[in-house]
């Protein structure tokens, strides 16, 4: 014979809510916890994805240093310098710098354009256009001598004269630097961003200075490398300054001169050894926290104006969607928990007021019969 099972509403809603709220409550507290992991999570993920981003960048910038280190030894390009400095040493100083002031006014005349094709077409300036031709990061590269008076080249240079150039301050003269790396500029007949690279030509052996290299260095692959990378919808990759400008992002360019709404905090981490150490932040911005991981390239110790920072964020809300969701679930059983209880209470208490109610009831009428028969 089959089993009749009958269970009463209350015992059933009981039941409910001794099973339910109980597990809610543990699992609202377990999806709590959950969070707080997986935004540690996110966070060290983005914290890897920064540091070798970082890596990528400073590689980068090795790579360029060493291309044009390469052209600073290449035998042709020395002797063309020492060529030069021959000349000029048997000149007297104020000679040598009349010359070069001479050269520097005639320079975009008909008689520039003479030296200029002259110096073009020597054979240093051919090796260098070949290297060029090898790698098209190299737009543009000069040579010049102690002086600082151009003897070969890609492209005619702006000027004759290098020494009051940038890079020629930084690696000339007392205290100078082994390479100078300046901030990003735009090329805009090449529509590129680049970076005016300089480093000194030494005699072999006394490892005196005697002359420089300078290149224009594309980086536009670099930033399009950085580009490329997204995680989720909101996921993006920024290269930004130590004062929060934006060099590198989707649709951002340099020159636009962006600031990050992130770096803020990020900057406070980094003055920090537990900051530098955990190496992500959550940053609050106008449209909402984000989880950034970031990292220093480390390239501003040798190269001041390179002051970059990788950021690696994205919106809290994306990154955490699954655990959250089950969050949420959480929190309604909860609340459809205690909504049961309430509903279980109220009926409890109606229910016992039509039992009181029943029972007075019935104490009034046993009152009234036992009234009419002592009558």
């Amino acid at each position: 014979m089959p089993f009749d099972i009958q269970i009463s509403l209350q015992k059933l809603l009981t039941g409910l809510i001794v099973v339910i709220v109980p597990l809610s409550v543990v699992g609202l507290y377990l999806t709590s916890d959950s969070d707080s992991s997986l935004q540690q999570t996110v966070g060290a993920h983005f914290k890897t994805i920064a540091q070798a981003d970082s890596a990528v960048a400073s590689q980068f910038i090795s790579d360029c240093l060493r291309d044009l280190n390469r052209v600073a030894t290449e035998p042709s390009i020395v002797d063309a310098i020492t060529t030069a400095n021959h000349a000029h040493r048997r000149m007297s100083d104020e000679a040598s710098a009349a010359r070069i002031q001479l050269i520097e006014q005639r320079w975009d005349t008909r008689d520039g354009d003479l030296l200029v094709k002259e110096m073009l077409s020597s054979h240093a300036s051919r090796w260098l256009q070949h290297q060029r031709t090898v790698n098209p990061l190299l737009l543009k590269i000069i040579v010049a001598d102690e002086t600082g008076a151009s003897v070969a080249a890609t492209d005619k240079p702006l000027h004759y004269a290098q020494a009051d150039k940038e890079y020629w301050q930084a690696i000339h003269g007392p205290g100078r630097a082994e390479a100078n790396v300046t901030d990003v500029r735009y090329d805009e007949r090449n529509k590129s961003n680049y970076v005016e690279v300089g480093v000194p030509v030494l005699e072999e052996g006394s490892g005196r200075f005697i002359g420089a290299v300078s290149a224009l260095v594309d980086i536009s692959s670099l930033f399009s490398l950085l580009n490329k990378q997204q995680v989720g919808r909101s996921g993006r990759v920024v290269l930004v300054k130590d004062d929060g400008t934006v060099i590198s992002a989707p649709s951002v360019t340099p020159d636009l001169r962006l600031k990050s709404e992130e770096f803020p905090v990020v900057h406070a981490a980094l003055n920090t050894l537990e900051g530098r150490q955990t190496g992500y932040v959550t940053a609050a911005t106008k449209d909402g926290n984000r989880i950034v991981g970031f990292a220093d390239t480390g390239l501003k110790r040798s190269y001041p104006n390179l002051s970059w920072v990788i950021l690696m964020s994205q919106d809290e809300r994306e990154a955490l969607a699954a655990i959250r969701t089950l969050g949420h679930f959480a929190f309604l059983m909860v609340v459809l928990g205690l909504l049961m209880l309430t509903l279980l209470l109220a009926y409890f208490s109606m229910h016992r007021q039509k039992e009181l109610i029943a029972v007075e009831v019935l104490r009034s009428q046993e009152s009234a019969r036992e009234r009419d028969r002592s009558a």
